[in-house]
């Protein structure tokens, strides 16, 4: 059988869809385990189909996917997976999404819209998942929206530990790029060293999505290493626009750190072309693993990960893990 076992002979299984098999794979190295066989396939008419190759009863099984575009695919494909389970009676499964689908939309602007957040969370609770790992929501009330466990696992430890390590930390300013991520902002400061802060006054479109109208610099940042933090780089346009306007403040560097690069397109390309000298991310999602820019850092969230499956498994304690604290 593969996989890890306790003295109560419980079995830890993993299983990835193929949303983002090489991160899956290197929290199984991590663990000194291995990946269950699966077979998964389309249909003629695009329906998905997944088996697994081993018996899976009573296991403790974790299955990974995060959800990258094609995003409806790897859902379903995640959900489909978890409900194999469910029938083939696994003990008790957890969700591991580095990358939560949807999250962004996860209160109405307006009426007559979804709270689709809200139905990611649903539609996994039906599908038989007992419990959700997932890395840097876009917003903490998310964590109400599953009705089960939900660990909350924060990658700003091995961002901001990368950015310690290569850079002076008197002369960094921590720039949250609006005033809403502010306390995110506050936690880098500390971990820094009680780094001063900047953030950007924007304006977003509710009518266009990814359109950001105005900023404006709140803080001293003259000749200071900017680092502009933020949870998902997409488009690009809001953090390219905050470096853009650290640059005309007279900051002597930008530097962007996020932890998910979902980098749909014109994201390399604003990114290439914009002041800042460095891009920090995580492999959350596998696009930042497949494009070329010599500016671009990817860190691995895979330990993190791990250790989160370790946890949960030996029923021990995952707070220090979404705290961010050691």
């Amino acid at each position: 059988m593969t996989g890890m076992k306790r003295a109560s002979e419980k079995n830890l299984l993993l299983f990835t869809g193929r949303g983002h098999p090489t991160l899956a794979q290197e929290v199984a190295q991590y663990l000194g385990t291995t990946i269950v066989p699966t077979s998964a396939y389309e249909f003629a008419n695009s329906e998905l189909y997944v088996r697994y190759e081993e018996s899976v009863r009573g296991c403790d099984a974790f299955v990974f996917q995060s959800h990258a575009a094609p995003i409806n695919d790897w859902i379903m494909e995640q959900l489909i997976m978890i409900d194999a389970l469910k029938r083939a009676s696994a003990k008790r499964i957890t969700a591991v999404m580095p990358y939560y689908g949807y999250s962004r939309q996860d209160k109405k602007h307006r009426g007559r819209e979804p709270i689709s957040a809200r139905l990611i969370a649903s539609m996994f609770k039906a599908a038989g998942a007992d419990r959700i790992i997932t890395v840097d929501l876009h917003a903490d009330q998310l964590q109400g929206f599953f009705d089960g466990p939900m660990d909350h696992l924060l990658a700003m430890p091995v961002l901001a530990d990368y950015v310690k390590d290569h850079y002076d930390s008197t002369a960094l300013t921590m720039v949250s790029p609006d005033a809403g991520r502010i306390k995110v902002a506050e936690r880098w400061a500390a971990r820094l060293g009680d780094a001063p802060l900047a953030f950007i006054h924007k304006t977003r479109r509710t009518d266009r999505p990814n359109e950001v109208v105005a900023n404006r610099v709140v803080g001293d940042v003259r000749d200071r290493v900017c680092v502009l933090t933020d949870d998902i780089i997409d488009t690009g346009g809001t953090i390219v626009k905050a470096a853009e306007a650290l640059a005309e403040d007279g900051a002597a560097a930008v530097v962007i750190a996020a932890t998910h690069a979902v980098l749909s397109d014109p994201a390399v390309d604003r990114l290439k072309n914009c002041p800042a000298t460095e891009v920090i991310v995580t492999n959350t999602l596998p696009s930042a693993l497949e494009i070329s820019m010599d500016k671009l850092t990817v860190l691995t969230i895979a330990p993190l990960l791990g250790e989160a499956v370790r946890a949960v498994f030996e029923d021990g304690s995952v707070t220090s893990l979404f705290d961010g604290s050691r």
